[in-house]
């Protein structure tokens, strides 16, 4: 029997209409069902036990599943968990139909399976509530099923293309020189393509420009100022750019270019082993720590300056600190992943972390980089956030890149013979370094290249000669330690914002001889009082002219130091 109540109306005249695979080992009940399921609209297929309904089910892939608990060969429950396993992630409801109301029999459904019930009799009004509620269900399924598909397509496209990006940014950023001994680094990303940011290339006199940086947040949009922050450190430093008008220029850009609330905390070093110097300039990074010989914990550079891309030029400091630092001393840097590490219990690493890991190792300075690794893997175990590391030694004597210049003959034309001279005067002075742009003047004679090492160097050290001591009066005797240099770079700063007359000459002078030689001449001049070319007993002073001294032909000064002339010959 159907039970009381007229027969519904279809379900949805416009709605397609479902597949609905009854099985019943009762013929008359089995044919009851599918009638009283035709008449709501959809169509019937009829399986006599369980075996045969999950054939059907594999042949026909019904919408719903009207299934007995007790039949014959295979029952019920053992057809609706094949039936499930089948459907995989479609939704495919199965509704029980039986006489059963015992709770331990109803459980027994649920856990096969079902989804629902229908008693006998059965009820068309019952019935057709179930498959409209069901048939919406499997619509909502698809829909999301459909809509997950889509995100997923979406998320792989999404990981090609930062896949790409990565690739690229890394042959950028890592067309430097961070394969250099004196490094050791790591870079452990929370996210494929990151905020963090690692960049190391030599100037053409020889220092090692390195830059660590940490973008706010995680993954693309953290990392979209990485390629211009790259391409402008590696253009710079090539062209011999100081460490401060990198960072002028850094700020700059990254202010122009990146939207607000993303900005990049960073630290720059500049490392120059010949007169055992490093330029540090923390920018909203941890405090930047200097290890002696044995590891032990000498000085820290702390966070002194507004992060990249922040302030504006007159509100931002370019300004180092400067350390004198021995062969075989090392600095320490990190980005913020490696103190803020949490532990399962929420305890933050912290500073005291990274000191515990530095006192652990005194005597043993060449552990601590792995040590520090070792420490941060036991206590998280996982980051929550980018974390990179850096390490720098500053290389023995006998360790230094030799600027061993080529014979310019190889090269030149001998018919070129020429002199150029620019002056510069202290509003230049005050705003731009010229060393770059007289380089690059040298460097388009093409036999000038193989020696842009030792040019740069010497062109350097007349120019830092004539500014420091001629015109801003320094003097080199400060120069006996760390403090002292603080107290110099902080007075040549001031000076050097403070100078309103003066000039400094630079004139170079090519004269081939003809046949398969000549000779290049560099003069300096400064409008300044001049200096002693005896340097004093200072360890540090007079570093720069002794340097000028073994990489030129011939050295040479005025009475009074003011007029300083270099000779190049091959």
């Amino acid at each position: 029997m159907l039970g009381e109540g007229v027969l519904p109306r279809p379900v949805d005249p416009d709605a397609a209409p479902l597949l609905v695979l009854v099985a019943d080992d009762n013929p008359t009940d089995r044919l009851i069902l599918g009638r009283l399921v035709e008449r709501l609209g959809h169509r019937v297929c009829l399986a006599e036990d369980g075996q045969q309904a999950v054939s059907l089910f594999a042949e026909r892939q019904p919408d719903i599943v009207l299934l007995d608990a007790l039949m014959p060969v295979m029952d019920g429950f053992e057809a609706a968990r094949e039936i499930k396993q089948r459907a995989g992630e479609d939704l495919v409801p199965v509704i029980f139909l039986t006489s059963l109301t015992e709770t331990d029999a109803l459980v027994k459904c649920l856990e096969a399976g079902g989804d629902d019930f229908l008693t006998k009799p059965y009820n068309p009004v019952i019935l057709q509530a179930k498959i409209r509620a069901f048939r919406r269900m499997r619509e909502m399924h698809q829909t999301l099923q459909s809509q997950r598909d889509v995100i997923a397509a979406q998320h792989a496209n999404l990981l090609r293309d930062q896949e790409l990006a990565k690739i690229i940014f890394d042959r950028v950023a890592h067309s430097g020189s961070l394969s250099d001994s004196s490094l050791r680094y790591l870079q452990s990303a929370y996210a494929m393509f990151n905020g963090d940011i690692l960049l190391a290339a030599r100037r053409p006199s020889g220092e090692m420009h390195l830059l660590l940086g940490d973008f706010t947040g995680h993954g693309l949009p953290a990392a979209i100022g990485a390629m211009p922050l790259a391409e402008v450190f590696y253009a710079m430093t090539g062209k011999g750019y100081a460490l401060r008008d990198i960072l002028l220029e850094l700020n700059r850009k990254l202010a122009t270019i990146l939207p607000v609330g993303i900005f990049c905390c960073a630290v720059l070093i500049e490392v120059n082993p010949t007169k055992g110097l490093v330029e540090v300039w923390n920018g909203g990074l941890p405090d930047v720590m200097v290890l002696g010989r044995q590891g032990e914990l000498l000085d820290r550079v702390v966070s002194a300056n507004l992060p990249l891309g922040v302030a504006s030029r007159e509100r931002f400091s370019p300004d180092p600190v400067v350390l004198v630092m021995r062969p075989g001393e090392r600095l320490l840097c990190w980005t913020d992943g490696v103190i803020e590490t949490r532990n399962s219990a929420g305890q933050l690493f912290g500073d005291a972390g990274v000191l515990r890991v530095i006192d652990a190792h005194k005597g043993e300075p060449e552990q601590v980089f792995d040590g520090l690794l070792s420490a941060l893997e036991h206590f998280h175990g996982s980051p929550e956030d980018d974390v990179s590391l850096l390490q720098v030694v500053m290389p023995e004597r006998d360790q230094l890149p030799v600027l061993q210049p080529q014979p310019l003959a190889a090269a030149l034309d001998a018919q070129q013979d020429w002199q150029l001279s620019y002056t510069f005067r202290a509003q230049a002075i005050r705003g731009q370094n010229p060393l770059p742009f007289i380089l690059q003047k040298l460097l388009s004679v093409a036999g000038l290249r193989a020696r842009a090492g030792a040019l740069f160097t010497v062109l350097s050290e007349l120019y830092s000669n004539a500014l420091e001591h001629g015109l801003l009066r320094l003097d080199s005797a400060w120069k006996q330690d760390s403090d002292g240099f603080a107290l110099y770079y902080q007075e040549r700063s001031a000076r050097l914002q403070a100078l309103e007359d003066g000039w400094i000459c630079l004139t170079i002078d090519h004269r081939p001889d003809g046949q398969a030689g000549g000779e290049l001449v560099l003069t300096c001049e400064d409008s300044g009082d001049g200096f002693s070319s005896v340097c004093s007993g200072a360890d540090y002073a007079g570093r720069g002219l002794a340097l000028v001294a073994a990489l030129a032909d011939e050295l040479a000064f005025s009475e009074q130091g003011s007029r300083v002339r270099v000779v190049f010959r091959w």
